[in-house]
């Protein structure tokens, strides 16, 4: 199918849009005062994924990163001083786009409809908003769908307002970097999907929770850019 065919595209945020390991990286390492000969990103990101993985159903995200750091304290030998698990939630609000996310958005918000679908909370998602240009006409958070992906719920409750607006399955296209929470499921769901392998080229899952397998997707680009491109080179 054309990507022309598509009338909406839904968003996976934190680690499509969003460079949350480099934000990780950047809060640990100057609290830790190490240098990445010291402590390297893998180890970090390794730390973080095994923490994640133990899912804390007391807290959503990004509040459970508050538990996360403590865990990872205890790995890393991080410093445990007060206030420093909420400094790592808090971090979120400075997270960077990845360089590209801004200016692709903008391009594909003048073809596509585009809904944010993240299992970061409202408050996390209106700072990411702000730092990729305020791309979203509509967005869907834990707070409104009582679940995070890859719970097919958190899918089904983005459908169910894309369908009040007359919008169809085969009218979205979910665009995503995690196999884990995104590709996998919505593949699954019936929906088409567009994979940003953001760690092409790198190795491993990074942050990212590792998926039993790894789900073809419908189209596979390592940047938003080049999505970005390709619609632009269809309508060309």
């Amino acid at each position: 199918m054309p990507l022309l065919g598509f009338k909406v595209l839904t968003f996976d945020v934190v680690g499509t849009l969003i460079d949350f390991e480099g934000g990780m990286i950047a809060y640990i390492r100057g609290i830790s005062g190490r240098s990445d000969s010291q402590l390297a990103d893998d180890t970090i990101l390794e730390s973080y994924r095994r923490s994640r993985g133990a899912h804390s159903a007391e807290a959503r995200y990004p509040e459970d990163l508050v538990r996360v750091y403590e865990d990872m304290a205890r790995d890393l030998d991080l410093p445990r001083r007060p206030g420093l698990g909420e400094g790592f939630r808090d971090s979120i609000k400075t997270w960077p786009g990845f360089p590209d996310s801004a200016g692709a958005l903008k391009r594909l918000h003048r073809r596509f409809r585009l809904m944010a679908m993240t299992n970061a909370r409202r408050w996390a998602l209106e700072h990411m908003a702000r730092t990729l240009g305020e791309p979203f006409d509509d967005a869907v958070t834990p707070d409104e769908a009582r679940c995070e992906k890859p719970d097919p719920k958190f899918f089904a409750f983005a459908r169910g307002r894309l369908s009040a607006m007359g919008y169809v399955l085969e009218d979205i296209l979910h665009v995503a970097q995690s196999q884990y929470h995104d590709i996998g499921v919505a593949r699954e769901l019936g929906y088409k999907v567009c994979w940003i392998e953001r760690r092409k080229g790198l190795g491993g899952f990074g942050g990212t929770q590792i998926p039993a397998r790894v789900t073809e997707p419908d189209y596979h680009f390592a940047s938003l850019g080049e999505l970005a491109d390709a619609a632009d080179a269809e309508a060309r």
